[in-house]
């Protein structure tokens, strides 16, 4: 197979079938990359380190155009991440920079970041508790809230952890 016509995808897998699915594509001689960071785990008799997948639900293939549509087959892949509608190329540049970065750190965690500029949010906790606003600007834990209900801007250093989405 020529590696230049070889592109990176994101597939969406079933929960919790990141691996079952790797071991599906390597028997299929398929590229993948599955990003795995080692965590502890407590059971009710021992504790044990494992590994688990960094992206929840989603591995990583590389495939030709003209083949990517065979994986869909592969029991387990539910199907690809769509980016305006289409399946969404990851850059060989993302997927060494998730590499690297895993190669460097440890006990790494993946949050999604849902306060976004113009989305409306709730405080939860301090003296402004439970008053609703609207993002203006995030900078790092920096977050300016628009707090309509008092008419005022409200520029305040807020942990992002203090502050959840409202949902309209």
């Amino acid at each position: 197979m020529e590696t230049n016509n070889l592109k990176w995808y994101a597939i969406q897998t079933r929960p919790r079938w990141e691996k079952k699915v790797v071991g599906r594509l390597d028997e299929k001689g398929i590229e993948n990359y599955c990003p795995l960071v080692k965590t502890m785990r407590q059971w009710s008799d021992r504790k044990k380190v494992i590994l688990e997948p960094v992206f929840k639900s989603y591995v990583f293939v590389k495939i030709a155009d003209e083949k990517k549509w065979d994986i869909k087959k592969i029991d387990g892949i539910l199907n690809y991440v769509y980016w305006l509608g289409k399946p969404a190329l990851i850059r060989e540049e993302e997927i060494n920079i998730i590499r690297k970065f895993l190669n460097e750190f440890q006990d790494i965690q993946v949050e999604k970041n849902s306060l976004v500029v113009n989305s409306k949010v709730r405080i939860k906790q301090g003296v402004l508790m439970n008053y609703e606003g609207m993002i203006l600007e995030v900078s790092g834990n920096r977050v300016i809230v628009k707090i309509e209900s008092l008419d005022l801007q409200l520029s305040a250093h807020f942990d992002k952890k203090n502050l959840e989405p409202v949902q309209f």
